[in-house]
């Protein structure tokens, strides 16, 4: 497969521009209605028919689904509502930013696009190509890009074997470096809503009302304590609350509180746990104290789970491809990637593309209004997506 990183050493410069287009008009949610409009022109030039199944969503195939399996690359394009400092000549022209690097994974998997589209008669079967929404969960309803993709049936007419992507890395991970791992490879998110009903009262006279403010102070610490006392310390769980809400004049108690935080969990069996014993803790901690409350876990989504036989595969398809061998990563990450809905319902592999640190983006990670991704690498990218693809279907032809 050495012609594959010749093509797509061939194809550099051109991933460059995709990814520069796509970092000055960042959109977000599934509102991407000038990206849809770039990434479907560019997908047309190479020959693709291209179709939307949700809005802000593309969705492209290659090959004939009759004569093989059917493998599915998958990229992100949505970006984030931050406001970018990076002082690029490309840099952002709204007061969005790809500080995520989802520009360029849809720029990598417009290159491994046109090596498949080049490769067309040799598929044993066929290749999707997914262009999704709403990865980053920024739009104000109860379900992401993941969710809405896989409803509109995005695995199915014709029906996905298999699935991989990748994902950039600055900071540690070395430029050009490929990483992965089998098993859980992203932390699972759970939004959570606490709301608690006391009784308001005189700040003078506190014994006559039901102070919502000292239960949520209680239900905070309770939540440290489920983690400490009813989590295995061998498993990792994280509750963090970010907005506490309550009241507006220093000698009122207010008679409600309300409290938003996130859960991050990487084993399935503990966020059901916990979840399960936070609904108890919440509702006597409340009682305890003469108030009620309730906490609801909104719009979750689970671990990233890479299957092990697929991304043992994969891998071996890439130690062959590539000088430098994939490398293993020791533990998950503890944030969130909602490729994780789509590997629950088909097996799939994520990889991570390392992109190290440029000068002036020192300590600059994912979300930095400052970060930036070594653009010299990025042929890797579209070389590991259409190799995979091109190899899984080879070795599973019939």
């Amino acid at each position: 497969m050495s012609t594959v990183i010749d093509e797509a050493k061939a194809l550099q410069e051109q991933i460059v521009r995709d990814r520069r287009w796509l970092h000055q008009h960042p959109e977000l949610g599934f509102d991407l209605d000038e990206t849809c409009v770039y990434v479907r022109g560019r997908l047309e030039e190479m020959g693709y028919e291209v179709s939307s199944p949700c809005q802000g969503a593309l969705l492209a195939q290659v090959g004939d689904p009759a004569a093989g399996p059917v493998f599915m690359l998958r990229a992100d394009m949505d970006a984030l509502p931050v406001q970018e400092i990076t002082g690029l000549e490309f840099a952002s022209t709204n007061n969005n930013m790809h500080a995520c690097g989802h520009d360029t994974h849809a720029a990598m998997l417009l290159g491994a696009a046109k090596i498949l589209k080049d490769h067309e008669a040799e598929l044993k079967g066929c290749v999707k190509l997914l262009f999704q929404p709403d990865e980053e969960g920024v739009a104000p309803v109860e379900y992401c890009g993941g969710d809405a993709v896989l409803e509109a049936g995005v695995l199915e007419n014709p029906h996905v074997d298999a699935v991989a992507a990748l994902h950039v890395q600055a900071l540690e991970f070395d430029a050009g470096a490929i990483y992965t791992r089998k098993g859980t490879i992203f932390s699972s998110i759970d939004d959570i809503d606490v709301r608690i009903t006391g009784c308001g009262a005189h700040g003078s006279t506190p014994h006559q009302g039901i102070d919502p403010i000292n239960i949520a102070c209680h239900i905070y610490q309770g939540f440290q304590n489920l983690i400490a006392r009813e989590v295995d310390p061998t498993q990792t769980c994280v509750a963090t609350f970010g907005k506490i809400e309550s009241g507006r004049a220093a000698n009122v108690i207010p008679d409600s509180a309300s409290m938003l935080g996130t859960l991050r969990t990487q084993d399935a069996g503990v966020r059901q746990g916990f979840k399960e014993h936070a609904q108890r803790m919440v509702k006597s901690i409340a009682e305890a104290f003469g108030g009620t409350a309730t906490v609801d876990f909104l719009r979750g989504v689970p671990n990233t789970y890479n299957d092990p036989a697929l991304t043992e595969e994969l891998v071996g398809y890439a130690n062959e491809l590539f000088d430098e061998p994939v490398q293993e990563l020791e533990a998950p990450f503890s944030g969130t990637d909602d490729l994780a809905i789509i590997a629950e319902n088909a097996p799939t592999t994520y990889f991570i593309l390392g992109t190290g640190t440029l000068p002036g983006h020192e300590g600059c990670g994912m979300h930095h209004p400052n970060v930036e991704f070594d653009e010299t690498v990025f042929w890797k990218g579209s070389a590991l997506l259409a190799n995979s693809a091109l190899s899984y279907l080879s070795r599973h032809a019939e």
